[in-house]
């Protein structure tokens, strides 16, 4: 109840950028790649960037190889970011970021290809966009505005990437808030799973590992997640069974691939 009341407060205080702001209906890829480097540069600079030279370079020739397969032609860039988050991204435009946390769960190269078709397919299909575009037609851009900003990252950010980007306010902060606390529907979700696991088998790994690895995430992460109809996000459950059913297409899509990298390398221990 005291967060509603504070978020509440927090609209009032914005309410005439709010008012502004929400007008523009229409977000152009120029204008929202375009703070997404800004925001990317801004985290690189406030985030430990990791000296691990094995996983540092597993991250840069995969996310190459998957940023190739996915047809699109972003200003691409990658970073391994030192943190014990179980977490990747991709913001719009491009900007990857994959956190050491998420490492040791993949096991294997091509756990990690999965991961990342994942997120370069939200990129891809615009998905953080008509997100972004979302929160200014609901209002939610009221928190994006100055001191309020600064206030609502710190009730409403649960990522590290968030908090940083929220401490400094402004418009960086909302893009923050509305990038990594808002959650893509169930919709965007599975369509990332599918696009992503063509774009894995497309680069040339296996893509039927998109699968073990949601097993294994399950694992990882405890239980902590919640059911799926508490969540915008598929199960774990539901999530592995779509993937198996995609899965005689993207063979198809492997088989098809100029390259075979299988499983790809193992990741060691740090």
């Amino acid at each position: 109840m005291i967060r509603k009341i504070i978020f509440c407060l927090l609209l009032v205080i914005s309410l005439s950028a709010c008012a502004t702001l929400s007008g523009k209906k229409e977000i152009s890829d120029a204008d929202i790649n375009a703070q997404a480097a800004k925001s990317y540069a801004e985290v690189k600079s406030k985030s430990k960037i990791s000296t691990n030279p094995v996983w540092t370079a597993m991250v840069q020739r995969v996310a190459a190889r998957i940023a190739r397969a996915s047809g699109e032609n972003f200003q691409w860039e990658w970073v391994l970011i030192e943190s014990p988050e179980v977490n990747a991204w991709c913001m719009p435009g491009g900007k990857i970021a994959v956190y050491t946390g998420i490492m040791p769960v993949l096991k294997n190269e091509a756990a990690l290809a999965a991961v990342l078709g994942h997120e370069v397919a939200h990129a891809v299909r615009r998905h953080g966009k008509q997100r972004y575009a979302r929160a200014m037609t609901e209002n939610e851009i009221g928190l994006l505005v100055g001191g309020a900003a600064v206030i609502g990252g710190q009730l409403f950010c649960k990522t590290t990437a968030c908090k940083l980007l929220a401490a400094g306010g402004g418009v960086a902060a909302g893009f923050a808030i509305t990038f990594f606390d808002r959650k893509f529907s169930r919709g965007d979700e599975s369509e990332a799973d599918q696009f992503g696991q063509e774009y894995m088998a497309r680069a040339g790994y296996e893509p039927s590992e998109a699968v073990r690895l949601w097993e294994r995430m399950s694992i990882a992460m405890q239980g902590k997640a919640p059911p799926e109809w508490l969540s915008t996000h598929p199960s774990d459950e539901h999530r592995r069974q779509k993937l198996t059913e995609w899965l005689p297409e993207a063979e198809s899509i492997y088989q098809a691939a100029p390259q075979h990298y299988g499983l790809g390398t193992n990741i060691p221990n740090s």
